[in-house]
């Protein structure tokens, strides 16, 4: 519902980390069976065979974050999919390699959209090592805070939107009147330019909304993007909110400090 292109907020240097993020991302979905480049996944119902043992193995399954890894008869495979081979999976490391995976080519350009346009200033403030912190927490948050609410559930969870949401709840607080020009479908896709706290607050009201129908799919988990949205909002406030500065009185013989 809302496609966002550009901001008029400069950086004053290179958002290394957003674009290496970008990269691998870009990279990981080219090498595997969604794509269409890698011909050795085969085709057909091999295929998808494939790309649902490659979600299973990579992605993230909320029941397994608390009942360890299922059997390989478990998995939510489609109809007529012989169980896999099995393979060693560490339930906590899926989280992080789930934030590299995505279910298409729109899924994938879709969130590197988004951590494009905003993750470069979000960076800019925090410093490169702090903002890859920032990035990698906000994904375990929001991927947590969703199998919570699913603990039960055996779909495999995969994309980096949990984490981007997390930098945009940052970029929300650090520069809410930051013009940014968006696309809005419901408007035949005609460019308008709003402050930050608009776009990206119907943004969020919109995930807000769809999380409160409960219906979450395979990928899809907008749960995860309030969670992650949240708590970069959160975590922006504690750390960038302005402080009280303390001032000496001159001339004081007792040093008084006051505010």
């Amino acid at each position: 519902m809302v496609i966002p292109v550009y901001d008029k907020n400069p950086v004053r240097r290179t958002p290394v980390v957003t674009y290496a993020l970008i990269a691998l991302c870009t990279v990981v979905f080219l090498l595997g069976p969604l794509s269409g480049f890698n011909a050795s996944y085969g085709s057909g119902d091999k295929l998808q065979c494939a790309q649902a043992v490659y979600f299973a193995h990579w992605g993230v399954i909320p029941s397994e974050l608390f009942h360890g890894q299922l059997p390989m008869d478990r998995l939510d495979l489609p109809a007529g999919c012989a169980a896999p081979h099995a393979y060693a999976k560490s339930p906590l490391l899926s989280v992080l390699t789930a934030m590299f995976l995505h279910g298409s080519w729109l899924h994938l350009i879709g969130n590197m959209l988004f951590l494009y346009v905003f993750g470069d200033n979000v960076e800019n403030r925090m410093g490169r090592v702090r903002f890859a912190l920032f990035y990698l927490v906000a994904g375990y948050l929001a991927t947590y805070g969703f199998a919570l609410a699913n603990p039960e559930s055996t779909q495999s969870l995969v994309g980096a939107s949990g984490a981007i949401s997390g930098a945009l709840g940052a970029y929300l607080y650090l520069y809410p009147k930051a013009r940014v020009t968006s696309l809005f479908p419901f408007l035949f896709f005609i460019p308008l330019r709003f402050p930050a706290w608009m776009v990206l607050g119907f943004w969020f009201v919109l995930q807000w909304l769809a999380a409160q129908t409960g219906n979450n799919g395979p990928g899809v988990a907008y749960l995860a993007h309030v969670v992650g949205f949240a708590f970069g909002f959160l975590c922006a406030w504690v750390c960038y909110r302005p402080r009280r500065k303390l001032s000496v009185v001159v001339g004081s013989t007792q040093g008084d400090i006051q505010p």
